[in-house]
């Protein structure tokens, strides 16, 4: 007697499973993406999104990454938080350009005592 669609189905789901761990209990890789405000020479904070923060901050201080901050340097990192995705950084990085100048000097200053992210070795 032949054994039905669903049994045989649910029999290669488990041999592929065998050998990994349950999805909640699979080991998750920190997200490269990363939301940070740097400060610029004048005081004006500026706000981007990137995978490697180290490279993003180079290109500022060289004046190959944006155009605000090419007239502004020196910049440094003020700030930064991991986000799990890109799109969460892209509306991560829309809410916090949305804050007001002072709402944004409040997220730097809890993040310097210790809140998302810690402070900024850069």
């Amino acid at each position: 007697m032949a054994r039905s669609a669903t049994s045989a189905r649910d029999s290669r789901r488990s041999r592929r499973a065998a050998g990994r761990p349950p999805a909640s209990q699979a080991p998750v890789a920190p997200s490269p993406w990363v939301l940070y405000i740097l400060e610029c020479r004048d005081g004006s904070l500026y706000t981007g999104v990137t995978t490697d923060l180290d490279r993003r901050l180079t290109q500022h201080q060289a004046g190959t990454a944006a155009r605000y901050t090419r007239t502004r340097r020196p910049v440094r990192v003020v700030y930064h938080e991991p986000c799990p995705d890109r799109s969460a950084a892209l509306r991560r990085e829309c809410a916090v350009k949305r804050l007001p100048r002072v709402a944004k000097l409040a997220l730097i200053g809890r993040w310097g005592r210790g809140g998302a992210g810690g402070p900024a070795t850069s």
